[in-house]
C-alpha cells in the first residue's frame, strides 16, 4: 500500500512538472501572455466594430505590440508651455529651413501650385514638428495607441497613473477626466491606424512617432493620414517618412481646412491652428514663414 501511494505520488510529480513546462513553453507565455489579458478587451470591442479577427489577432499577438505605459505617461504630463519654440525662429533653424526649401525646390513649388499653400508654410510646419524630418520620435504608434485606447479599463488606468514619476503627477481628478476624453480619441485613432496599415500594407513595427501616436515628417495623426495624406512621388503608395508625400500631405490638409493664395493673415492662423491647437504654435509658424521670404 505504501509502495503503491508513492508511486502514485511520484507519478503526480512527474504530471504537474510536464504542465509546467507545457505552459512555460507555450508561444502565450510570459510576456505575450500579459500582453493578452491587458488588451483582451480593446481586442473584442475591435472585434465588436466589424474588424476581421485575422487582422486582429495578427496585430496584436506580434511581439513588439505590447501595453506601454511608461511611454502614455508622457502624454499625461506635457505642457505646452514647456515647449521652446524660439528654438526654430533662430539663425541655424531658418538656415536649414532654406535649404531644405532649395533641396526639395521641385515638389514644395508643385504642392504650391496644386493646392496652393505658400511653400513657407509648408515647410514651416515640417520645421517646427521633426526638424525638417530629422527627429521622427522613436515609439512605435501601435502601442501607443492602444495603451491609450485600453484606458477604459480601470486597472489599466492606475497603471499609467503609478507610473507616473511622483514629481510629475498632475492632479488625480483631472488626471481621470483627461484618460476618459483620451482613451475615446485614442481608439478611433486606433482604428484609423489599423485601417491605414491594411491599405499601405505596413507591418505595425515600422511605423514610429512621436509620444501622442503623431508619426511620419509631417507627424500626422493615423485619421490623417487616412484621410488627407497625399501620394507626392507618384509611386502609388502614401508614405510619410518621405519628404514628397509629407510635403503634398502637409499642403492638402491646409487646403481642406481652407487655406488660399492670398489669404488675409488671421484667416491664415485661423487654419493654421487646426494643424495643432496652439497660439504659440502658429504664431511661430507665420514668423518662419516671413524669415523664410525675408
Amino acid at each position: 500500500m505504501g509502495m503503491k501511494l508513492l508511486l502514485s505520488s511520484g507519478r503526480l510529480k512527474i504530471f504537474l512538472i510536464c504542465i509546467i513546462f507545457l505552459i512555460l513553453s507555450s508561444p502565450l507565455s510570459g510576456q505575450e501572455a500579459i500582453k493578452g489579458n491587458e488588451f483582451d478587451k480593446l481586442i473584442q470591442r475591435l472585434l465588436n466594430d466589424g474588424f476581421e479577427k485575422e487582422t486582429i489577432e495578427t496585430l496584436f499577438f506580434n511581439k513588439k505590440v505590447f501595453f506601454n505605459p511608461e511611454g502614455v505617461s508622457s502624454f499625461f504630463i506635457h505642457t505646452e508651455s514647456s515647449l521652446n519654440y524660439d528654438q526654430f525662429t533662430s539663425d541655424k533653424s531658418i538656415a536649414d529651413a532654406l535649404k531644405y526649401i532649395e533641396t526639395y525646390k521641385s515638389e514644395l513649388e508643385q504642392a504650391q501650385k496644386i493646392y496652393g499653400v505658400d511653400k513657407t508654410i509648408i515647410t514651416a510646419i515640417l520645421l517646427v514638428e521633426t526638424r525638417l524630418g530629422t527627429y521622427l520620435g522613436n515609439r512605435i504608434v501601435i502601442n501607443t495607441l492602444s495603451t491609450m485606447a485600453a484606458l477604459t479599463d480601470e486597472v489599466l488606468r492606475e497603471r499609467i497613473w503609478d507610473s507616473i514619476p511622483d514629481k510629475k503627477k498632475p492632479d488625480k481628478e483631472a488626471f481621470i477626466k483627461k484618460v476618459e476624453m483620451r482613451s475615446k480619441w485614442g481608439y478611433e485613432e486606433l482604428k484609423a491606424l489599423i485601417k491605414y496599415m491594411k491599405q499601405e500594407g505596413l507591418s505595425p513595427e515600422t511605423l514610429k512617432g512621436s509620444y501622442a501616436g503623431a508619426m511620419g515628417i509631417a507627424q500626422f495623426m493615423p485619421s490623417n493620414a487616412l484621410t488627407l495624406a497625399k501620394d507626392g512621388n507618384n509611386d502609388g503608395k502614401i508614405d510619410l517618412f518621405t519628404h514628397a508625400d509629407a510635403i503634398f500631405s502637409v499642403a492638402n490638409y491646409l487646403a481642406h481646412y481652407g487655406w488660399k493664395p492670398g489669404i488675409a493673415r488671421q484667416r491664415q492662423h485661423e487654419v493654421l491652428f487646426s494643424y495643432n491647437h496652439s497660439n504659440y504654435y502658429v504664431d511661430t509658424l507665420l514668423k518662419i514663414s516671413d524669415k523664410l521670404k525675408g
